[in-house]
C-alpha cells in the first residue's frame, strides 16, 4: 500500500503552529462540526460527514497546492482550529477562511493565524488580495475581517446562502 505524500508547509507564529492535519485532530474537528458553532460553515453535521470533510482537506492541498492548516497551540499541543485558503468548485475566487474551536476563541488566535496564513499564501502561493465569505449574522468573523484590514466589498450568494464578500488588503499593505 502506498501513501500519497503531500508537502503541506509548516508555519510557526508566537503562539501557534499551522500544519497539515493529523488523525489526532479529527476529534476536535468532529466536535466543532457537530456543534451549533459550525452553522456558519454549513453545520452542524454528523460524524460520518465530518470524516469526509476532514479528508477533503488533504484533497484540496493535493489538487490546488494550498488549503487549510490545522492550528496547534505551541504551549499545549492542543488543536485550536483551522485557517487557510479554500477554493471550492463553483466559487469565484480563493477565500481565506477560519474556524476556531471551543475553548480557544477570544484569545487572538484567529487573528494571529490568519495573518500568517494570508502572508504565506501571498508570498508562496500567488494568492494575494483574497476574499472571505462571511455570513451577515456572523459578527465575530466580520470583526476579525475588519481587524485583518479587509473591507466589505459586496453582497453575494454562496451555495444558496446570502454572504458578504470581504476583500483583504495586499500582503504588502498588511492589516489596518
Amino acid at each position: 500500500m502506498s501513501a500519497l505524500a503531500l508537502s503541506i508547509p509548516l508555519i510557526e507564529t508566537e503562539r501557534l503552529i499551522l500544519r497539515g492535519p493529523q488523525e489526532r485532530d479529527f476529534e476536535a474537528f468532529a466536535a466543532f462540526a457537530a456543534s451549533e458553532r459550525s452553522h456558519f460553515v454549513g453545520g452542524p453535521y454528523p460524524r460520518f460527514r465530518s470524516w469526509g470533510a476532514f479528508l477533503a482537506t488533504f484533497g484540496h492541498w493535493a489538487l490546488r497546492g494550498f488549503g487549510m492548516w490545522m492550528l496547534e497551540r505551541r504551549a499545549s499541543g492542543a488543536t485550536a482550529g483551522r485557517i487557510g485558503m479554500i477554493y471550492n468548485d463553483g466559487w469565484s475566487e480563493p477565500e481565506l477562511g477560519w474556524h476556531i474551536y471551543e475553548g480557544h476563541e477570544g484569545q487572538g488566535l484567529a487573528y494571529e493565524g490568519a495573518l500568517a496564513a494570508r502572508a504565506y499564501a501571498a508570498r508562496h502561493q500567488g494568492l494575494d488580495r483574497v476574499i472571505s465569505h462571511i455570513d451577515p449574522a456572523n459578527t465575530r468573523s466580520r470583526a476579525l475581517a475588519r481587524k485583518l484590514g479587509a473591507r466589505f466589498e459586496r453582497d453575494g450568494i454562496l451555495i444558496e446562502w446570502p454572504m458578504q464578500i470581504w476583500r483583504h488588503p495586499s500582503a504588502s499593505q498588511g492589516a489596518a
